[in-house]
């Protein structure tokens, strides 16, 4: 998984497969894109004006439960 944000378009894109091309795009609430490979599977999601709708966009936590 990775995440990458454009200061420039103001996007955060979160991949979650690398290595599938993205076959199509819906856009599920708006500022909110979702891109499906092929078989339906989710590849990544965009938000829109990040900036305005996350609280930091210079760092991210990850963590794993269990």
């Amino acid at each position: 998984m990775k995440a990458v944000y454009d200061p420039e378009t103001d996007i955060l894109t979160i991949i979650f497969r690398d290595d599938s091309p993205v076959a199509e795009s819906d856009e599920e609430k708006p500022g909110l894109i979702l891109d499906y490979d092929e078989e339906g599977n989710l590849v990544s999601l965009e938000i829109l004006d990040a900036s305005s709708r996350i609280t930091e966009t210079k760092s991210i936590e990850f963590k794993m439960t269990g």
